[in-house]
């Protein structure tokens, strides 16, 4: 099942097509080279301002504009199993994870699935993972591995925790409106 917050997104969903890298994801009408330049630059003055090991940081709808815009754009989810099946998962997205569920094992294997699942691009390849800590370090491994545009998507997929400890309330991939698949 796909969601999508009320805020304009569910309505459009399925009235537009697909995206290049046939996730599944709608593709809304928008300016699109004008929306991705200046996309990019806000994620890269992020990562210089910020000392970034990657290319930049993006905040989940811009990271959904760059998967709809740009041919084999790519979305690496580096959560666990667990967090896919149970919180929820972007369509579409490779899902490879970072560490495993329970005990937050790093998984050694992590590069060769990426290369394997990710081949060699000069188009964006977008790290998300709960919070965006996790996806920070896939980031920058992917980096130092040859991938010259890998982002870090910022707020994650569940977002900040709000004052009550919660996530899912005030910013993240969710939040933001942006289609997401749960089970």
């Amino acid at each position: 099942m796909l969601f999508a917050h009320n805020n304009g997104a569910a309505a459009a969903l399925g009235a537009i097509g697909r995206t290049p890298y046939n996730s599944g994801l709608p593709v809304y009408e928008m300016n699109t080279m004008d929306d991705v330049e200046a996309i990019l630059a806000r994620a890269t003055q992020r990562a210089l301002e910020n000392k970034l090991p990657y290319a930049g940081a993006l905040l989940p709808s811009e990271a959904f504009t760059l998967l709809r815009a740009v041919p084999h754009a790519a979305m690496v989810d580096v959560r666990t199993q667990a967090e896919w099946y149970w919180v929820g998962r972007v369509p579409g997205a490779v899902m490879i994870e970072w560490t495993s569920y329970p005990g937050s094992v790093r998984n050694p294997d992590f590069l060769p699935q990426f290369r394997s699942a990710v081949p060699a691009t000069a188009a964006p390849v977008m790290f998300l993972c709960r919070s965006g800590h996790r996806s920070h370090h896939a980031a920058a491994l992917a980096t130092q591995a040859g991938y010259p545009r890998c982002f870090n998507v910022l707020e994650g997929f569940e977002g900040d925790r709000d004052a009550q400890g919660h996530r899912n309330s005030i910013n993240g991939w969710r939040v933001a409106g942006l289609p997401w698949e749960q089970g």
